[in-house]
């Protein structure tokens, strides 16, 4: 995956269940890291983000500052986006500056980019396994529509924020089951290898400190409420139903979970909803899944290789219309 070797206990399998694959040199192309793609990709996030912070900050009135929430929280997730890429291997060859990186973004919206790589690496090893510390958030869909809104609703409220964060600290048990029969449950941290083990409980006391130290420079300076209206709140309220509902998008109301095919789901639209619900290509799920090695930039050519290939027949790939209808229980077509 990268020019360091990825040690037992820390890799991200490809998922080829019941799949064929593109041909291997064509594999080893698109995994191929583009470090300006990706120092391209964080300029932009953290650009978008200045310049909502800033016109706020100069304008300051709810004209302004409203819909610089809304966008500043869809930025935000475009961060765990980036942080995600960084614990995949993803953003840059060099394993420190990687890390560095992905710490760097990963870290102002509240997660452990360290604990995170535990956790997703057993998202994609384990998909829709007892491992898979991810199947509450998008699992059982569809449950009705009423149900989906109430739940939405309540990340919106910052009902389920600090259970998100908690999340990200993995924070959560998942079970294994063992061939006697017997379940025992754990914490997806034992589950790795105890390099990314202590990194994860450095990560974690770093986030930490960050969170505190931030709101106390802000006091001092002058700007605690623009922070906490500018970042907390978006952070609290409108990235968390984004969060939620790309995640359902991404894997809820599947036909069968027994390959990437249908237990994942690649959704297309306008730019503007890619903007606001896909950052980064995160919308190229089952191309995500079937070759996790592959940076974001690469996956649309991916998807048009395996769609040229004929590979993504019967796939679950929709427009995110008819996958929103889908996963609210209404007829997709």
């Amino acid at each position: 995956m990268t020019r360091q070797t990825i040690k037992t206990g820390a890799e991200f399998r490809n998922d080829n269940r019941k799949t064929r694959s593109l041909p291997p040199a064509m594999v080893k192309e698109l995994t191929r890291l583009n470090p300006l793609k990706s120092t391209l990709a964080i300029f932009e996030t953290v650009g978008v983000i200045a310049v909502c912070v800033g016109l706020s900050l100069y304008l300051w009135n709810i004209w302004v500052v409203g819909p610089a929430i809304l966008i500043i929280a869809a930025r935000q997730q475009a961060c765990f986006v980036l942080a995600h890429d960084a614990a995949h291997y993803r953003l840059f060859d060099r394993r420190w500056l990687n890390d560095l990186i992905g710490r760097m973004v990963a870290s102002p919206v509240g997660i452990s980019m360290c604990s995170y790589r535990v956790l997703h690496r057993l998202h994609h090893n384990h998909l829709y396994g007892k491992q898979d510390p991810d199947i509450p958030l998008h699992g059982g869909y569809p449950r009705g529509t009423s149900y989906l809104i109430k739940k939405l609703l309540k990340d919106l409220l910052g009902g389920t924020a600090f259970k998100t964060f908690a999340y990200f600290f993995g924070k959560q048990s998942v079970d294994t089951k063992h061939a006697d029969g017997s379940v025992q449950s754990h914490s997806p941290l034992d589950d790795t290898s105890p390099a990314l083990r202590q990194a994860a409980d450095r990560d974690r006391w770093t986030i930490v400190i960050f969170h505190i130290a931030v709101p106390v420079i802000a006091f001092y300076a002058g700007y605690l409420e623009e922070y906490l209206i500018l970042w907390i709140l978006p952070l609290f309220t409108f990235l968390q139903p984004i969060l939620r509902f790309r995640a359902i998008c991404e894997h809820g109301a599947v036909t069968s979970t027994s390959s990437p095919l249908k237990a994942s789901r690649t959704n297309l639209g306008p730019a503007w909803i890619r903007f606001l619900l896909f950052p980064h290509n995160v919308n190229y799920h089952i191309e995500h899944h079937l070759y996790p090695s592959i940076p974001h930039y690469n996956l649309p050519l991916c998807h048009e290789e395996l769609k040229k290939a004929g590979l993504l027949k019967d796939a679950e790939v929709r427009d995110i219309r008819a996958t929103t209808r889908l996963v609210a229980g209404m007829d997709p077509a």
